[in-house]
């Protein structure tokens, strides 16, 4: 096909060559030739860069609930989805100032969108790491501190089991068009992921607690997992991050606060360049390499 078009574009530029005023006396074999050359250098192949730097990695921030969805409410009535995602636009601007990273929310105003649209947007978009930022609530106001999350079939305590119901019950506000998958799918959805997702899935997780140990509070065994619908994409490594818990007065009062929340920001954006030094990604000289 390409060598058909080639052809009709050389015999036009020919014929157009031949009708232009006094071309009549011209020698065809001079007129055949030299627009041969003008063609060659019109369909040339573009030329190479070389040394060019491989395309920055894309960090999806994913907010967690909005719009119709609240999220968890704090004991003094603040929405889990205004902390999520304030705390999702100064991780962005942070991350963004590195200039190691692009970003993307998969919102970054207050609607619905359904979890397994939030995965499919990361997937859109090639994304290479995927995070979930929560606040949620416990039964148990007492209980306070960071944590992260990982997708695994069988949760790993039942205050995680818990929570995982709770997060995955977010497209009740979808309507009837969004089915609940059996739980014989979500096992086989579960033993989809690729092994290389897990293991990258695990490693963010243990970047996460590395950074929030030295400044902020964390549950007790941080690194946990569940069968969270939102962190089931096959080939990105996903983490949902519970920066602390709405049903905490402590917890609530310091994320209403600007400060605490750049303060929760830059330890992932540390945890977020730690995962992708180990990917394989060189820092030194603000070259990204390609992922080990």
């Amino acid at each position: 096909m390409r060598d058909r078009l080639r052809r009709r574009e050389f015999g036009l530029a020919v014929a157009g060559a031949l009708a232009l005023p006094g071309s009549a006396q011209a020698d065809p074999a001079h007129t055949y030739h030299a627009t041969h050359a003008r063609l060659r250098h019109r369909l040339a192949a573009p030329p190479v860069a070389r040394n060019a730097l491989p395309q920055k990695p894309l960090v999806m921030l994913d907010p967690g609930h909005g719009g119709k969805d609240p999220g968890a409410i704090g004991v003094s009535g603040t929405y889990e989805k205004h902390i999520a995602v304030a705390a999702a636009e100064e991780l962005r601007r942070q991350l963004l100032a590195t200039g190691r990273y692009r970003v993307a929310l998969s919102r970054d105003t207050d609607i619905f969108i359904p979890l397994e649209d939030r995965v499919a947007i990361a997937q859109g978009r090639q994304a290479a790491l995927f995070v979930s930022m929560h606040a949620d609530a416990l039964h148990d106001p007492g209980v306070r501190g960071a944590s992260v999350y990982t997708l695994s079939e069988n949760a790993s305590d039942a205050q995680t089991a818990a929570l995982a119901r709770t997060e995955n019950s977010a497209d009740r506000y979808a309507g009837p068009h969004v089915q609940a998958v059996s739980p014989e799918v979500q096992r086989i959805l579960a033993s989809l992921v690729r092994q290389e997702t897990r293991v990258g899935s695990a490693r963010m997780a243990r970047s996460v607690v590395a950074a929030f140990r030295p400044r902020i509070g964390l549950l007790s065994n941080p690194d946990r997992h569940a069968a969270f619908v939102v962190l089931k994409a096959a080939d990105i490594p996903s983490v949902l991050v519970e920066m602390g818990f709405m049903s905490n007065r402590m917890d609530e009062t310091a994320l209403r606060q600007a400060g605490h929340r750049a303060m929760v920001a830059a330890a992932m954006a540390s945890a977020i360049d730690g995962y992708f030094a180990q990917a394989g990604f060189t820092r030194l000289s603000g070259e990204a390499g390609l992922p080990g």
